[in-house]
């Protein structure tokens, strides 16, 4: 079960207390945006295999949305920040990267892609520590 420590009230609660709310950081686009990129800020996200960072409410809870960083092969959590940080913070970008040096961080669309490689590989080595 996927646990995650909401930063607003610092509870640690399980997914079932939980509600996902899709990619976090997407870039919004005003009034006068195209059509296109309206379609591709409601449709078109990316859904990597590797660290991936998340909005979720803790629904259940205090009731306030939140970010965290998971991998979406092992669903290791590295961390949760509160929603109303622009970008990842530094210091959990520096978590990712010591447990996962094959992690390529991208600033655009708030993701870190880890290096490609088969699910085989993934699960006979394990979670990374």
């Amino acid at each position: 079960m996927l646990i995650l420590t909401c930063p607003n009230c610092g509870i640690a609660a399980d997914e079932t207390e939980l509600h996902p709310g899709g990619q976090a950081h997407l870039e919004r686009f005003g009034p006068g945006a195209s059509e296109d990129d309206f379609e591709g800020y409601l449709f078109l996200r990316s859904n990597p295999r590797g660290v991936h960072f998340e909005r979720w409410r803790h629904s259940m809870g205090c009731g306030k949305w939140f970010h965290a960083a998971r991998c979406t092969v092992t669903h290791e959590v590295f961390g949760t920040y509160t929603a109303q940080t622009a970008e990842p913070p530094r210091e959990l970008l520096d978590r990712i990267a010591a447990k996962r040096p094959d992690a390529v961080t991208r600033e655009t669309g708030g993701e870190a892609i880890l290096a490609p490689q088969s699910a085989a590989d993934t699960f006979a080595k394990g979670p990374s520590s």
